[in-house]
């Protein structure tokens, strides 16, 4: 099973991705972490079009056995615990799991379609670039309390 963020965005600057490292090469060689960066559309007056435009970049990366998390704030949120359960649900199901992170405009609708779950990292609504960091740790995390790793202590 692998891990991959599919992530609008341009470039992200210096300090996200390196915390975004920092977390991802903690994680073991059989639950690597995959950072693919979607190019975002420029904007223009029809913000909607877009969105769709860069929900169909997405769509091309996502194979028909996948297993789409759609990261979004009315999404399922998880306490760490309970990602750990889910990560460990998915190791099971033997499928690539492929979370889904929108650009300044949001996620197209066609991907919230096509996810198999929503999943909400915040209640807020967090820059795209702080997505992957927050995203790295909460997987690492959830490893860590899965494998029984003293990162996580609660």
């Amino acid at each position: 099973m692998k891990l991959k963020i599919l992530a609008v965005g341009a470039k992200a600057p210096k300090w996200v991705q390196a915390g975004f490292d920092a977390f991802t090469k903690r994680m073991p060689t059989s639950l690597k972490i995959e950072l693919i960066e979607i190019s975002p559309s420029k904007h223009a007056r029809d913000p909607q079009r877009f969105i769709s435009e860069e929900g169909g970049r997405i769509l091309a990366k996502v194979k028909d056995q996948d297993w789409v998390i759609a990261l979004d704030e009315r999404g399922k949120a998880y306490t760490s615990n309970e990602l750990a359960q889910r990560i460990e649900a998915w190791q099971m199901q033997g499928r690539d799991v492929i979370f889904t992170i929108g650009g300044s405009d949001g996620l197209a609708d066609e991907v919230k379609t096509r996810a198999n779950e929503t999943m909400a990292l915040s209640a807020l609504t967090l820059p795209h670039h702080l997505v992957k960091v927050v995203l790295a740790e909460a997987l690492y995390r959830a490893w860590s309390i899965s494998t029984g790793h003293p990162y996580h202590r609660a």
